[in-house]
């Protein structure tokens, strides 16, 4: 077994700050050879990514895969609109989700798995301000009480 089997190799972990996940899922995604190697040096962002459904397809748009370092006039560009491939069932369920209001389909990262690269997709809902700030409480007070356990144990 390879070190590239289910390894991760960009991830959007803003996400997980801004966006409460509801669901996941695994989908497919169409790319060109150079966007291959580059996403092999970890060459890319999904920060500002998300996905849109248009004629019961499935789009990653913004993703940003940077251009190969060793590529040349047959380079990609960097930020083209990126097929998705997933059954008709999940796209129609995908699509109900995303047209409930307040809900999105975000891309939280790219990894390969049996040789192929695959993306994970969420079905999120925005968190306000307030969300924000209590899960950052909530994350303080677990990391205060783990460093007092550790101090008296």
């Amino acid at each position: 077994m390879t070190d590239t089997q289910n390894t991760e190799l960009i991830s959007n972990r803003k996400a997980f700050h801004d966006y409460e996940i509801l669901n996941t899922y695994e989908a497919g995604v169409v790319l060109k050879g150079t966007e291959v190697k580059s996403l092999r040096d970890h060459g890319g962002s999904l920060q500002e990514a998300y996905i849109k459904v248009t004629d019961n397809e499935l789009w990653l748009v913004g993703c940003n895969i940077a251009h190969w370092k060793y590529g040349n006039i047959y380079n990609h560009e960097e930020k083209r609109d990126r097929k998705l491939l997933m059954h008709k069932t999940e796209i129609t369920r995908l699509k109900t989700a995303s047209q409930i209001k307040g809900y999105t389909l975000i891309p939280l990262a790219m990894y390969f798995k049996k040789g192929r690269i695959k993306v994970k997709i969420a079905t999120a809902r925005g968190k306000t301000n307030v969300d924000k700030r209590h899960a950052i409480k909530e994350r303080e007070e677990k990391r205060h009480m783990s460093q007092m356990m550790k101090k008296y144990s």
